[in-house]
């Protein structure tokens, strides 16, 4: 899911730093037309030289600034996460309110099918052997699945008993979200995901708490 950032991947080393306004714009235009390119063919399948040729560079013009192809995509992932932590703002919501924020991040990724794409190809590819987002991924998901389950707990006031009840629903939020973007790249005019992800959000809420979230809640 394309959520905010949870936790990355080990990272050999840092992209340097430029100096001068231009070589930080050269830097940046780089991580644009990677960002890109992962999302079109993947980490294996996209080349360096494309990379290159495309900004106007050698392939050592752009490993003079990310000093390895793993480096760089890292770097994508880290600006991915740094749009998602701007909109989310200093404080992360809690309990009804991150649920919300959820819906809200459902319906702001249709208006943004690079990242969308990007994330759906990459979380993928990063299941096979040695690919260098495989640690990011990985750690991302284990925060993702905390910070749902800890604010379903929240919104339905469970007891710590039914904590892998509220873990189990998390991984089925978690699950739907992904599967609706790949839905949506391939038919977009056919999912709406925002009004999916509502649908079951509201229903695992009312099926942990039916005394607060289910329908004879509502007619009391």
């Amino acid at each position: 899911m394309s959520n905010q950032s949870v936790g990355g991947p080990a990272r050999p080393a840092k992209p340097r730093v430029p100096r001068s306004p231009e070589a930080r714009q050269r830097q940046r235009d780089i991580l644009y037309i990677a960002t890109d390119t992962f999302a079109a063919r993947g980490y294996n399948n996209a080349s360096l030289a494309e990379i290159a040729d495309r900004a106007g560079l050698t392939q050592a013009g752009v490993l003079h600034y990310f000093r390895s192809k793993a480096l760089l995509l890292t770097s994508v992932l880290e600006l991915r996460d740094q749009t998602d932590i701007e909109q989310l703002g200093a404080d992360r919501p809690q309990g009804l309110e991150f649920l919300r924020h959820l819906v809200d991040t459902a319906l702001r990724n249709a208006e943004r099918e690079g990242i969308v794409r990007l994330y759906a190809v990459l979380s993928a590819e990063s299941v096979t052997d040695d690919h260098p987002a495989q640690a990011y991924f990985r750690d991302r998901y284990t925060g993702l699945r905390t910070f749902v389950a800890d604010a379903l707990s929240e919104a339905c006031d469970l007891p710590e008993h039914d904590a892998d009840r509220a873990a189990n629903a998390a991984n089925a939020i978690i699950a739907v979200m992904d599967g609706l973007q790949v839905q949506w790249l391939l038919a977009p005019e056919a999912v709406d995901m925002a009004a999916s992800t509502e649908l079951v959000v509201t229903s695992l809420l009312a099926a942990l708490a039916p005394g607060t979230f289910g329908p004879a809640a509502g007619d009391r």
